[in-house]
Order: C-alpha cells, then structure tokens, then sequence
C-alpha cells in the first residue's frame, strides 16, 4: 500500500513553514536569445515558482525560457525535435517498427523516463498520452505526454524546469516541468508556409500555419492558431540477404508517413473583478508504419496471398483534445484566487492493411479442406485517456520576517483519471472463426497457426478495460527575503489516490546573492510518481522478437491479474524520489552569463516493464519438463494460454542519476546595429541501477529485469549532449548556425549479451533569413548539413540484423538515421 510518509525533510520544511520566514523559488537561463529578445534571462517565468515577477536569472532552480523566435529558427515544425535542438536535457528518441511508438514518440528530460516529467500549458497540467510504449526503445513502459500535440504556431515560448518539483505540481514531476506558453497577440495575423526534404531524396513535407488574435472588447483577446502537414515516409533500410534470394529491401526504416491536423485557441475576457480564461484545442495525426516483414516461407504467410512475403501496415491515427477555462480575480490587495477545471482526452486508434489472420485462412472448413479466406486488413483497437483536473488556488503576500514580503500560495487541486481499451474486429485477435483453441490448425509449414492479424494484433474483448481512479492534493509554498541578498523557499504537498493511500512530500530552495554579479543556489525535494493507468490496466497480445530473433506471440499481462498473480508479483505501488539541485550563477556584465547546476535524483521501487519472460527449456531438477510442467514453473503459467513470453509492470530497481548543466550566453552590439549573439548549453548524466529486486519465487531479479534492459535504462540515453549557436543579424539578413553533439549509447535488448556502443555525433545546422519588409520574411536552411549518420550496426555482433537491412541499429536513436535535410520557409504578417 501506499503509506502515508513524512521524512526528516518534509519535517524540517514543516517547521520553516510555521516559522514563516521563506522565499521565491528561483531559476536559470535560456539557449541563445533571439534577435527580437534582449535575452531570455530577463524574461518573466510561470513554472518553478508561485510569486508573479520572477525572472529566470533570479530563480533558485535552474529554469530554460526558450522565445517563439528560437522556436521557428530551428526549421524543426514538431515540439519535440524542436526542444531536442535546443535543450539539452531533453531527448527525442527517433524510433521504428515500434508499433504506435512510430508516430507517438518518446519524450524525457534528465535522463528518466517519460512518465517523470510534467508537462504545462499556461500553468495548468496537461493529460498524458494513451499509447503504452511496449517495444524495446527508450521510455520501455511507460506512457508519457503526446507533447506533439500542441502546434508550434500557439506558442509564445517554453519554460523548462530541470528540478523535482512533485511538492509544488505533484506526481510525474520527478525530472522536471515543462511549461508551454500560449500566445495572447491580437494585433496581427501571422501566416508560414515551410517545405522540406532529406538529402536522400524522401521524406517531404510541407507544412502550413496561421495565427491569428481579436480583442474581445477593450480588455479581451481571442488567439487562434492552425497547422496541416502533410510528411512522407523515409526508408534507410539495407538489403534483406537472408530471407530473400536475391537481396532486397524489404523493410520500412525510418520515419513513418503522417499526415497532422492542428486548431487551438486561447483567450481572455474580464468579467466582474477578474477575467474569465480559456484554452485548449485539437489535433488529429495520421500514421502510416510497418510492422517485422514475414518471409514467403515463414508460418505467418499465406503463399497464395503473398508469394513473395509481405511487410504488415501499421496504420494509426492519434486524436487529442482538451479544454481549460476558469476564472482568477483580486481577493483584497495583496491576494488573488484562481479557479479552473481542466479536461483533455488522447485516443490511439490501430488499423492493419495489408496483413493476413493465417489461422483464418487454414481453418479446417466444415465440408473438408480449410476455409482459404482472411480478411487482410483490420481494426485492432482503441487506447483512450483522459483527465479531468479541477484547482483552486490562492496566492500573495503578507508581512515577514523583517518586515520583508512573504508570500504565500495554497490550493486544492482535485484529479479524475480513466483509461479504456477497445477491442478490434474479431478477425484481428480470434485463433479461427471460433477462437476454440482445441481446433487444430496448422499453417503452411505444419506448425500452429498463430492467431489475430499479422503485425499488430488486436486487443480482444479479454484485454478491453474501462477503469480509473482519482485523486486529491493539498499544498502550501511560502517564499521570502530572509535578508536582502538571503532567498529560501519551501514547499509541502499532500496526495491521497482512491486506490493505493497517500503521500507527503516537500522541497526546500535558497539562493545566496554573494554580489549583483554572483550568487549560489540550490534545491532539495522529495518526489513520487504513482503508476498510471495506463500502466495499471494495460494488458495486449501482440507478436514480438524473442531472445532467439524469432516471431513470438507475447502476452502484455495485466497487473494485479491472474498471471501476474501467479508469478507472484504484488500490485503496482508509487515510486519515490529524493532529489536535489546545487549551482551558481554569474553575470558580470549585461551581455554575459554563465550558470552552471550539479544534480541528483534517486529513485526508488521505480516501475519497470519487465524482461521477456520465457518458458523453460529443462526443468528446475535439470530434466527436460515432465507432463503436467511440475519441474517448469514458469511455462506451467503459460502454455494454459497459448504464449510464447510474458510481460508485465512491477517495482523492481532503485536508480541514481547524476549529471551537471552548464548555460553560457554572449551577446556583441556591433557598429550599424549588427549583433551576434552566442550560446553554448552542455549537458552531462550518469544513471545507475542500484538494485534490482523480484517479488516473485519464481523469477530473480536478474530473469525480472535483465541485463538487456538494465543496459537500455543505464546507457540508451546520451551521457552526454551538448548545443553551440551563433546568431548573427545585420539588416535584413540573420544568420543562424548550430552544432548539436549528441554523445554516445549503447544497447543490447535485440543481442542479448553483446552490447553494442553507437559514438557520439556532431550535426550542423544553418539558416539564413532575410527580411523583405517588416512583415515578408525568407528562411532557406539546412538541419545535419554535413549529412551525418549513426556507426552502423556491427555485421557479426549485431547478427542477424544488419543482414535484415538494420543499417544502424534499432532500439536507441537520439538523432535518428535519416540524414541531411534541406529547408525552405517564408513568413508573411498582416
């Protein structure tokens, strides 16, 4: 269960509270200031702290403000590859055949996982994703937030908090906040147009947004924004050698071909002492991937369908919506209150084209010989989120220590979460027509005949689910001069869930001004994340790689449920966290900065997907496994259902991650009003797995959670990631040039015992702009310029699959594999 804890922390915390003598939670700086904004330090920040007027050169944690005219001079259109551009905590992993992965893809920040950060828009939290991501890439288990589905278009800039922050936003926070700020401009209408492609001849795209605002009366403002874009496939797949003859492509490996739907709004309108606020939108993208190509010999193909064999069509398509409104207004002089509800939805479709039920086509037909006929196309069914977040909130200031400010800020935030699988069509999962296993049914080459449809099985009505849970969260921040170069803050959050108990937890932050020039800070906190629901009631049977590379129906087992249970593993309890930030920063003059921020965050029963779970091949006495499976406990729990492995969700490590941050900004005014801004953002982490535990007899820690995926959690993500940028702008020209060093990773999840390290990358960018007029902008450019591509997958290691066209390997890709690309964007203002 989930045990109410209060640690020596969140004690002293409570203390400094009932002494009220605390102060602002502070932050950082930013990546390189755009040529429209003096510099990002002296922007305004929402995240990281309660108290109005804050900075980010004046904050306690380290925070990044990244401007919209940072964000459209990338030539990037996706938020995600965007901020892989610019921040180097964050990482992008570019995945393929990873089912809905390959068009969903996974977000983290610091190292951890997906599900530990928060995401923000105007403050308020945003839903998470409904896609659970399965397969073997970066975030294995986890199902973190579709940060793709807000358009850049909306964006007036984006705050990141690389510092635990559960005490102040509560569960997920674990790595830090990422705030999205929406635009409020009602002055003019902003139209881009933007097409691109890779060196290699593919993956086109174009791509078009408007954003546009109206006052509302005097006071109010309406922002709207919409984007299409339509992006085709790109392919680095090598020559197949082993299953064809001769060789020849037979895999898509790349980018999956999508098609993206975007409208948002945001808007303000003042009602009695306050304003009445809304914000949201909706999104809809369409994927197209593939799925493991199935040989003209292989079980899993009909000859008379697919002579040649065939590659399954993974086609997904990924709806988002959500809606904020809610009212704030001045209570007294010194206070203001806020009320909001908040509710937003993600629904994850699967169809499958085509694709063959095998077991459809060689059923044993009532009259003799076998039915011949499958549909080749599918739904497989529907993941669906959603949330909805009610808050109360009040905040201001009173007399304090000295006479100085202190301000305070409490609130209630309520939290409703559900989760829904849907079954796809009957053809999609059922062994047969009848799904009676007692049948026998064998394929071409006399073997069974796998059930459900080739590539991404559906989910049957047996992993269908409509569940979920809520929660309720009380907090008080207090922040305060304790003397005029002395800030402390401190924070203490209570949580309580419908179906696991309760949780307190707390943060502590000072900094120390030693000069206008120079001052230290740092941050100490306590964190949780409690399992989602995705996490608590997802369950699939889908078709994977066994350890031998082998096609292997896999059973997804839900927690908390019948196999779970058998294995002994114990329901899904919370993860905790103790974390802490120490840095400085340094302006010695207006035109530089440097900040730089040691960090560390332990985690412990932090929830994991397990290993591949595997029946034996000898028993536990060393004799081959006698009738009834007495001596092999493990297939006596699965061969009852028809698998090849199993998987599930438990607490099972304890990690370390370590790591430091350093910012540095330059900026030169030159004669004429030329200016040349500079930035340099290094990056450096180390994760550890310092314990690996099993609650089952049955299985150890090491068969629980292997080495394949201590190797994916440890070194998947770089250790490393480094951004230089120089911004040059005179005239009407701007020139923007950027190094990207990604650093090394390392895998063995599709090699088991032989890791392969893929070294670090340095890709270049550039982008000249140049101004017609004040409203007619021109932007051509290039992203990897230098057209750099991962180490390739080593032939004799890495076999069998390189020799199945796997050029550059699979499970981690930080920059991805496709290469060059080229740009061209134009701008125009009305």
């Amino acid at each position: 269960m989930f045990q109410p804890r209060l640690c020596g922390l969140t004690l002293a915390i409570a203390t400094v509270l009932a002494s009220a003598v605390f102060t602002p939670v502070h932050a950082q700086t930013s990546p390189a200031p755009s040529s429209d904004e003096t510099t990002t330090l002296d922007q305004i920040v929402v995240v990281g702290t309660r108290v109005r007027g804050r900075t980010a050169e004046e904050t306690a944690a380290p925070v990044d403000v990244i401007g919209k005219e940072e964000l459209n001079a990338t030539g990037a259109l996706e938020i995600g590859q965007v901020l892989q551009m610019l921040e180097p905590s964050f990482n992008f992993s570019r995945t393929f055949v990873s089912d809905g992965t390959d068009i969903l893809r996974p977000a983290t920040l610091r190292a951890l996982g997906p599900d530990q950060v928060l995401v923000l828009v105007n403050g308020k939290r945003r839903h998470q994703q409904a896609l659970v991501n399965v397969q073997q890439t970066i975030g294995r288990g986890s199902a973190g937030t579709d940060i793709n589905a807000i358009p850049i278009s909306a964006i007036e800039r984006i705050e990141v908090l690389r510092d635990g922050a559960a005490a102040q936003y509560g569960s997920d926070a674990i790595a830090g906040v990422i705030n999205i700020i929406l635009k409020k401009q009602t002055d003019h209408t902003d139209v881009s147009i933007q097409g691109s492609q890779y060196y290699a001849g593919d993956g086109e795209m174009l791509h078009g947004s408007i954003n546009t605002g109206f006052k509302l009366g005097d006071d109010g403002f309406i922002n709207l924004s919409a984007e299409a874009r339509n992006r085709n496939e790109t392919n680095r797949a090598g020559p197949d050698s082993l299953r064809v003859d001769p060789p020849r492509v037979t895999q898509r490996l790349g980018d999956a071909d999508a098609k993206d739907y975007y409208l948002w709004l945001n808007g303000g309108l003042p009602a009695g002492s306050g304003e009445l606020y809304w914000f949201g939108g909706v999104s809809k993208r369409e994927g197209d991937s593939a799925g493991f190509f199935r040989s003209a010999g292989d079980n899993r193909t009909v000859p008379d369908l697919y002579p040649d064999g065939f590659l399954p069509n993974i086609l997904t398509t990924v709806e988002d919506a959500s809606l904020a409104v809610g009212y704030r207004a001045p209570l007294g002089e010194n206070w203001d209150w806020d009320v909001s509800v908040n509710h937003g939805r993600n629904k994850f479709g699967f169809e499958e084209s085509n694709s063959v039920n095998v077991s459809w086509w060689y059923e044993p037909a009532p009259g003799g010989g076998i039915y011949g006929q499958s549909p080749t196309s599918a739904d497989t069914g529907t993941l669906e989120f959603d949330q909805t977040t009610f808050n109360l909130d009040f905040h201001g200031t009173v007399n304090g220590f000295g006479g100085r400010p202190l301000s305070l800020a409490t609130g209630f935030e309520w939290r409703q979460d559900n989760y829904r699988i849907k079954a796809g069509d009957p053809v999609s999962y059922t062994y047969g027509r009848s799904n009676d296993r007692s049948i026998v049914i064998v394929g071409q080459t006399g073997d069974i005949a796998q059930p459900g449809i080739q590539g991404f099985p559906g989910f049957s009505p047996n992993e269908a689910v409509d569940d979920g849970r809520h929660s309720m969260a009380v907090y008080f921040d207090a922040e305060t001069n304790l003397t005029d170069r002395f800030l402390v803050a401190g924070a203490v959050r209570f949580e309580d869930y419908s179906d696991f108990g309760n949780t307190t937890i707390g943060k502590l932050s000072a900094r120390f001004d030693a000069s206008e020039q120079f001052a230290v800070r740092g941050t100490v906190s306590t964190g949780f994340r409690a399992p989602g629901v995705q996490q608590l009631f997802y369950s699939q049977r889908s078709t994977n790689l066994n350890a031998a590379g082998e096609l292997t129906d896999t059973l997804t087992a839900r927690q908390d449920s019948e196999v779970t249970r058998a294995f002994g593993i114990e329901p899904l309890q919370e993860e905790t966290s103790t974390s802490g930030t120490l840095g400085f920063v340094w302006k010695p003059n207006e035109r530089f900065s440097l900040t730089a921020d040691l960090f560390r965050i332990d985690i412990d029963d932090r929830i994991i997907f397990s290993s591949n779970i595997q029946p034996e091949s000898t028993g536990s006495d060393g004799l081959p496994c006698d009738a009834g499976n007495a001596n092999c406990p493990i297939r006596a729990i699965l061969d009852p259902i028809g698998v090849g492995q199993v998987l599930f969700f438990t607490n099972a490590i304890d990690t370390r991650t370590t790591g430091l941050d350093i910012v540095a900004n330059h900026h030169t005014e030159f004669g004429g009003g030329s200016r040349l801004d500079l930035t340099a953002l290094l990056h450096f982490n180390k994760t550890e797995v310092k314990a690996r535990r099993s609650q089952s007899a049955i299985l150890s820690p090491e068969a629980l959670f292997d080495d394949t995926q201590v190797t994916l959690v440890e070194e998947g993500q770089p250790g490393s990631h480094h951004v230089l940028q120089a911004v040059y702008s005179t005239g009407n020209w701007q020139w923007t040039g950027r190094a990207n060093y990604y650093g090394s990773v390392t895998g063995e999840g599709f090699t088991p015992g032989i890791k392969q390290t893929w070294g670090g990358k340095t890709l270049f960018d550039l982008g000249v702009r140049y101004a017609f007029s004040d409203n007619l902008q021109l932007t051509v450019g290039g992203n990897n310029i230098f057209d750099t591509y991962p180490d390739k997958w080593d032939e004799v290691d890495g076999a069998p699959f390189p020799q199945l066209g796997f050029k550059y390997g699979w499970e981690t890709m930080p920059f991805g594999m496709n290469g060059g690309s080229y740009y061209v964007r134009l701008d125009y203002r009305f």
